[in-house]
Formats: C-alpha cells, structure tokens, sequence
C-alpha cells in the first residue's frame, strides 16, 4: 500500500484525531483545594476577617518582609475551663469579640483569629496562677494568646481597652534592643485563665535562638 494510501485509512486517520485531542487537553493544575490544609498558600480566611474587621493582616510593602512563611499552619486548638458559661461567653464573644462557633449546655468555642479556643464549664474552677519574673514583670503562668502584627496589636489593644477589661499587665514594650524586643499585654477572663497577647519588633525573631538574662 502506498504512503499516500496509508494516511487516508480510517483507523490511522482516527488515531490521529486521539492524539490530537490529548494534545490539546489543557494539562493537570495542582489546586490548592485538593491539599491538605497545611500545604496550602496562606490567604487571610473571610471568616478571620468578618470576626476582626480591620484587625485583618495589613497589606506588606514592596520590599517589605512580613516575617512569616507563605504556608499556612493548621488551627490551633485550646479547650480550657471556665466556672460560668455565661461570663464567658460575655467575654469572649462581646468584649472580646470573637466570632462563635459551636456549643452545648456545658462548652461553647470561639474562633480567635482562626483558631480554635473552647470554654468548658467546670463548676467551682477558680484558676491558679504562679507568676515568673520577665523583664521586669510578674508574668501569670499558665497563659495563652497570640503574636500579632503591629497594628493589629495597638488596634486590638484599644478595644479591649475599650471594651472595660483590666490589665493585669499593661501594654508596653519589653527586651528592648534586643532580638527578643515586643510589644505585650496581659490580662484575665472572669475565670481567672490568663491571656497574653504580643508582636514582635521584628516578627523573624520569633524563634531567634539566645539566652535573656534577667537584671
């Protein structure tokens, strides 16, 4: 059979048409949404940002260096007691105002800047605190917050100025001129259970590896 011939055939000719087709399909596109949560590129979540309004990450400068890996990190997750419901939900939702999520007669969580914090009730809790000597302050222990940015330190400091709470720790600046030097603010739930809330003066610090010695 000659060449000419060969081409016209309609199983050659089909064959070609397959290829062809292959060819054109577009090729495969890793999505974000088929990865785990860990792996995907770090966006501002529209629920951190309906919780906290202005208290969303602030736009970073060309040339600018935000301190923080492009890779989200999975939420965090902190359940803790509380000895009445009722004034934690007060706090946490209306003075502090944290968006809330799920709830029974005996829990209720809140989603703090898209991580997961749950107030159990457990009657009679009163909690206990020590304190450790920290650049000059009588720091509560046990504790838990977050390390903001700048501006959403200042901003979120106001409103819970604002909002009637009392510091235990006022806000100021600590470790000054050195790698460790942040900003930072204490204060109580109705139940006792210590808050810290910071931002460091150079967020790529926030696991810089020195030794603090206390004067």
């Amino acid at each position: 059979m000659a060449l000419t011939q060969l081409l016209r055939t309609p199983q050659l000719c089909a064959s070609l048409r397959t290829v062809s087709a292959a060819q054109a399909q577009p090729k495969a596109v890793l999505k974000l949404s088929n990865l785990p949560h860990a792996a995907q590129t770090h966006r501002l979540p529209a629920r951190r940002a309906r919780c906290y309004g202005s208290l969303a990450s602030p736009a970073v400068g060309a040339g600018q260096s935000t301190g923080v890996t492009s890779v989200a990190p999975p939420p965090f997750h902190l359940a803790f007691p509380v000895h009445d419901l009722a004034a934690a939900r007060e706090f946490y939702g209306e003075k502090l105002g944290l968006q809330e999520g799920r709830s029974s007669k005996t829990w209720v969580d809140y989603s703090l800047f898209s991580h997961q914090i749950v107030c159990h009730h457990v009657a009679g809790y009163a909690a206990s605190n020590s304190a450790n000597a920290v650049d000059g302050d009588a720091v509560p222990v046990p504790h838990f917050g977050l390390v903001l940015s700048i501006p959403q330190f200042h901003e979120f400091a106001e409103k819970v100025k604002d909002a009637g709470v009392h510091f235990i720790i006022e806000p100021h600046l600590r470790f000054k001129g050195q790698p460790g030097e942040q900003h930072t603010m204490f204060f109580q739930d109705p139940s006792g259970n210590s808050l810290e809330f910071k931002a460091m003066a150079n967020p790529d610090n926030l696991f810089a590896r020195y030794t603090h010695i206390e004067s």
